[in-house]
């Protein structure tokens, strides 16, 4: 008797415990919902596609007639523009006067040494015909290290006298990594909206046109300064020219006396500046930016800076040949405030990826010019 009333009282005291049973084992469905509680329901779509907005885009606009002038007599109405092929609104509208954000980014590697004493002489070009009254910049140097010399600055002395005190660095010339670090700086500058166009921002590169060792890659860069509405101008220096500018140095070991030659000398020709004509081919530069923002872990081996100016709407002066350093420099600046700067906000076209901008004059001497804009820019979602 005793076994059995032991065990009614344990199947009372689980039958009053109900917990119990529910603590070792899961329901066998859903849980009704509380009363009084609104039921949470999925998201009906969960593949949505996460939408990416621009605020505002930039593009400097060239325009050309077919002697090669710039054409200033142009209005907002007598352009067009879209965005993958989408009509735009114009939201804002100038010609050259829309003040200056200027890094100018200046190679001091000992391989263009020789070159040094003339870029020394060019701070009173980069403050006056680029800059202008109205401007502020900064100068960044780089050989195999990236060094930040001057931050920005209205104040036009202190920007000359740290381009005239430029110092010869090491042989290494990180380029892309100098460029994305001036990419930054300008982007980090007060942003420009529909209402505030604020200022332009550029980046002026002196420097040849190579790279070693950036960790950096030139499609990432691009896509950047798209996006940051940087605009790209480069003076390209000639190593070739450099070399012929540079002192001899005679380091054979002498068995004659000085000023006597035993030997007759080697057969052929030195190297001339016209020789370096075949760095620069036909082809095609707004293709090749687009390729290199699509591919970013590509590399572009070849005409890096033309390809960066195409990809932003700027231009690329090198310096071989007829054209000096300051007549780059003062060639950019004169186009720097007769170009049209337009703007608006995407609308219709919010898609990740390349989107394409196609700028138009509907003029009716329009075949006749020749118009100069920026590509396009990458948008990247947060999946890719």
């Amino acid at each position: 008797m005793a076994r059995i009333a032991g065990s009614l009282i344990t199947l009372l005291l689980l039958l009053a415990l109900p917990g119990v049973f529910a603590w070792g084992q899961s329901p066998s469905g859903p849980l009704p919902p509380k009363p009084g509680v609104e039921v949470q329901l999925p998201p009906k779509d969960t593949e949505a596609k996460v939408k990416v907005h621009v605020a505002l885009v930039n593009t400097p606009v060239t325009v050309r007639d077919g002697r090669g002038d710039m054409v200033h007599n142009l209005e907002a109405r007598d352009f067009q523009i879209t965005d993958n092929g989408v009509a735009q609104q114009i939201t804002h509208f100038d010609l050259g006067g829309d003040p200056i954000c200027m890094v100018i980014l200046i190679e001091t590697s000992s391989r263009i040494a020789p070159l040094l004493p003339e870029a020394r002489k060019t701070g009173i070009l980069f403050t006056e015909p680029v800059m202008g009254p109205t401007g502020e910049a900064a100068v960044v140097g780089f050989n195999d290290s990236v060094d930040k010399l001057q931050d920005f600055t209205t104040n036009s002395d202190l920007i000359e006298n740290t381009i005239a005190h430029l110092g010869e660095g090491t042989s290494g010339s990180k380029l892309y990594d100098a460029m994305a670090v001036a990419v930054e700086m300008l982007s980090g500058r007060p942003q420009a909206t529909a209402d505030k166009p604020g200022r332009r921002r550029v980046l002026m590169i002196l420097s040849e046109a190579t790279d070693a060792g950036s960790e950096a890659k030139l499609g990432e860069v691009l896509r950047q300064a798209q996006l940051a509405n940087v605009t790209i101008y480069s003076v390209g220096l000639s190593t070739t020219r450099a070399e012929l500018q540079a002192k001899p140095k005679d380091t054979r070991p002498r068995i004659t006396p000085p000023g006597t030659f035993p030997l007759p000398p080697q057969p052929g020709t030195p190297q001339t500046p016209t020789s370096e004509d075949n760095r620069y081919g036909n082809i095609d530069l707004m293709a090749a930016a687009v390729w290199a923002v699509q591919h970013i872990q590509d590399k572009v081996k070849d005409h890096a800076l033309e390809v960066a100016a195409a990809a932003t709407g700027g231009a690329h002066l090198p310096t071989f040949k007829d054209r000096s350093i300051e007549k780059a420099i003062d060639e950019i600046g004169g186009e720097l405030h007769s170009q049209y700067t337009i703007s608006y906000t995407p609308t219709g076209s919010d898609a990740g990826g390349y989107h394409e901008i196609k700028v138009n004059v509907l003029r009716h001497d329009a075949k006749k010019l020749k118009v100069r804009a920026r590509p396009g820019y990458y948008l990247a979602t947060p999946e890719s």
